[in-house]
Parts: structure tokens; sequence; C-alpha cells
């Protein structure tokens, strides 16, 4: 059965390397309006056509989602090719599975990191040829792990080669770094392939969808009408990317009240990483990265840092959370760092009892120390050293992006930040570069703490 269908010249391009035996992941992004369901439901399809019995996969984020979006792409595909449901091809709803006549099959999956199911148990060890994820910068990189482990379904009997298809707009996840990132870079492996896809490549777009995407706010228009990467469109996000980005190539001018200060985010053995941070004023001059290390080995580099810059001991500050509070303990008068610590209260706000809300109420210290950091950041007063290694910039960049308050759309008392595990599923690390950043804003805070005006209050 042969069957004609228009499709755009980058969705010829991604047709050709999803068809291709070189590339087993192929992303495929950009504006909004790109063509990607429906060259992702597309191919899918034809791949059940073409290999009798295989099995396939459809998915999203949430399947609630899949069903009112995705899935009716997918029944569109079928009737432009001329497939009759309940002749061609059966959808049960209850158990998410589309069989077709030839005994192929199309699953749809859930891949939302539920707190119950951190390791996807409930996706089963079902395998797969291959499958198409729609919004991919919906699911966490934990999902996409799992998820492409499964490709492996009859891949030797059919001569095909495993293939995950992607498609998702501009997005701040391990989706920037995996793919776009290293696209840019020229860095990206010789398996996965990344197609920029955008609305005006789209011959078969509206006008009117296009001038829809014309009206929207400015980071919005950004991402999903120029496909513009470097923009994130969360509103719980705390600093500018172009803020970040200036503390790079910024003039920073010292004073001679720019002290010294140490902070530093201590990690255990094979775990996450140590970072250190040597501060002059709000001005990054160096950064230590370690690897395993004893917390013996890291406290010996601290003392070496700070005889060597002559830095008080009082202007050091220790992650103590965990194993960290021995290195504290071993650097008597440093600050030991305490996350989940109440937040610091000027005296003024003691005193002012009357009062019963303040303009910030923050669940913890760090949260508080958060919002300071960003609060500098974007203002254009931090500033980082020029030969920093391109490895550490990258973290911090992404790291930064990902310091967002939690529950902006709610009503909440307390002021809090995204849990740590969140930020390590979108980048797929924990955020010690970020973590280190921000215990250097507890000096400010000691500082407004003990240096407030006296006041009478009326009654």
């Amino acid at each position: 059965m042969k069957i004609d269908i228009n499709l755009s010249t980058i969705q010829m391009k991604g047709m050709k390397i999803l068809n291709d035996k070189i590339h087993t992941e192929i992303f495929y992004g950009g504006s909004a309006g790109g063509g990607k369901s429906f060259l992702g439901c597309l191919w899918i399809l034809t791949q059940c056509l073409k290999y009798k019995g295989s099995r396939w996969f459809i998915s999203r984020a949430r399947l609630k989602s899949l069903k009112e979006s995705t899935l009716l792409t997918f029944f569109e595909v079928c009737k432009l090719c001329n497939l009759e449901p309940n002749k061609h091809y059966n959808y049960n709803a209850i158990a998410g599975v589309v069989k077709f006549f030839n005994g192929s099959e199309i699953y749809l999956k859930d891949l939302f990191l539920y707190p119950s199911d951190p390791e996807f148990v409930a996706l089963g060890s079902t395998e797969y040829c291959g499958g198409f994820i729609d919004e991919m910068g919906e699911i966490t990189e934990q999902a996409y792990n799992i998820i492409r482990s499964r490709l492996r379904f009859k891949l030797e009997e059919f001569d095909i080669i495993p293939k995950l298809f992607m498609g998702s707009n501009p997005c701040k996840t391990f989706v920037y770094r995996e793919f776009y990132k290293k696209f840019v870079n020229n860095e990206l492996e010789d398996y996965k392939a990344y197609v920029p896809a955008y609305v005006y490549d789209n011959p078969f777009i509206s006008p009117h969808y296009i001038e829809n995407l014309k009206k929207l706010d400015k980071i919005n228009k950004a991402r999903l009408l120029e496909g513009n990467w470097e923009y994130d469109d969360d509103p719980a996000t705390l600093i500018e990317y172009d803020a970040i980005l200036y503390m790079f190539k910024a003039n920073y001018i010292f004073s001679n009240t720019d002290e010294f200060y140490i902070s530093c985010d201590v990690a255990r053995f094979g775990k996450d990483r140590a970072i250190i941070m040597l501060w002059q004023g709000w001005y990054i001059k160096r950064i230590w990265d370690f690897g395993k290390c004893s917390t013996k080995e890291l406290r010996q580099k601290i003392e070496s840092i700070e005889r060597q810059y002559h830095v008080p001991r009082s202007h050091i500050v220790i992650d103590s959370d965990g194993v960290g509070g021995g290195v504290a303990d071993e650097l008597d008068g440093c600050k030991a760092f305490v996350n989940g610590s109440a937040m610091i209260k000027s005296e003024s706000e003691k005193f002012e009892e009357k009062r019963k809300e303040f303009e910030y109420n923050f669940a913890n210290l760090k949260t508080q120390c958060a919002f300071h950091l960003a609060e500098k950041i974007n203002k254009r007063e931090v500033g980082v050293y020029e030969d920093i290694s391109t490895e550490i910039k990258t973290f911090m960049i992404e790291e930064l992006e990902q310091i967002k308050r939690k529950d902006i759309d709610k009503d909440e008392m307390k002021i809090r930040l995204i849990t740590k595990d969140e930020i390590k599923d979108n980048i797929g690390r924990s955020p010690d570069v970020s973590d280190s950043m921000i215990m250097r804003s507890i000096f400010d805070l000691l500082k407004n703490k003990n240096s407030v005006e006296m006041f009478a209050l009326e009654w």
C-alpha cells in the first residue's frame, strides 16, 4: 500500500534520519508549530506497518496530556493514511494500547516522575523496537535513561537499530545540555542527531497560528516563535539568564573594603563534588573542584587557602549538612551552614513584633541566601575570574538557572525553593557549584543583622 503524505523540507530531513542505520537518538525541536508531533506519529505508524509484529511506544510526562493531544494527532495521521479504526487498528483506551491488523502494537506510556516510583518500576520490563517522546522537556533524565534501556525488541529479526525520537520546544532541562548545547558546540555524539525546526519552516501552518505566537510575552515569544533556547519561560526562576552571563564578562572593580571569603560545599566519598570558592567581595577569584577526597584533605586545603590569602576564620562558611559538619568542627571559628535552619532576621524585625507580615518570609536559611544571591547577580554585582574552566562555567550557568521558587502559583505562608532532588532530576547531577555560591550570602545577611539603627516603637 502506497500513500502520499506532504511533508516540509525539515520534516523530510527528520524522516530520513529516522530511517537510517546510524542514529539511535533523534531530537527534533525549536519553535512551536514545527511539526514534531505529526512527524513522530507518522514515523511510528510507518514502522508498525512496515515491520509485522513489531512493538513501539508513544509517551509524554502525563498520560492524560498524551491522550488529549499527541494521540489525537496520531489518529489524524491514521486518517490521512486511509487507515480505519476497528478495521486496520484497534485502540484499547483502558490498556493504553493500539493494535494493528498485522500484529504490531503501540503502547502509550506515562513518563512522569512519581515520588513513589523514582526508578519507574511501573514501566515494567516491556521491550520495544523504538518510540516517540513528545514534549521531551517535561520528563526527567532518569525517565529518559530508563525508557531508552527498553529499546531491544526483536531488533536482529527486523534488521533495525533501536530508535528514540524526541520532540520539544526550547527548555532548560537536561535536553538543553545533552542535545542543543552539544549541537551548537559541535560535540554531539555520532549516534545522536539534532534537527532544528521552526514554525516558519512549516508551509502547512496557519498564518493565524503565527500571528497568535507574535502576541505572546517577550520570553514566550522568543521561545515559541523564534525557537530561542537561551530563554527560560518559568516565572519561578530567580536569576536572569543575561545576568548570569554578565558575571563572566564583568570588569569587576575592587575597593579597599572588599574582604576575602571562603565558601565550601562538602561532598561524601564518591558522591557529588566538593567545591571550594575564594571570594574577594562578590568576585569569585578561584574555584577548586574535588571529586573523591576525605574531610581531612578538604580541611587541609581550606587551611592552605586561608593562610595564602589571609582569610579570617570568621569569613569561612562550610556546608554542615551531613559530613560537612565534621569539616566545620575542625575549623574552629568558621560559619557552619545548615540549609534547613531558620532565616536570619535583622534586629529591627525582632523588635517590630507589631508588624506581622514581612516582605519575605523564607522557609529556611538556604532559601533566604539564594534570594540574596539572585538579587546580587541580577544587579550585575557578581563577577567570576577570567580563566574559569569551561566545565565549571557550564555547571555554574546550568545550576544558577535551576534556582527557582517552589509553588509560585500557590498562596504559601513560607517562601521555598525547589528541592535539590528536583534539580538533580533536571540537570542530572547535584548543584554543588551553585550551593557554594549561595552560602556566600550569609556574610551579607549577618552584617545587615548586626548593623541596624535603633528606633522606638509606637504602640
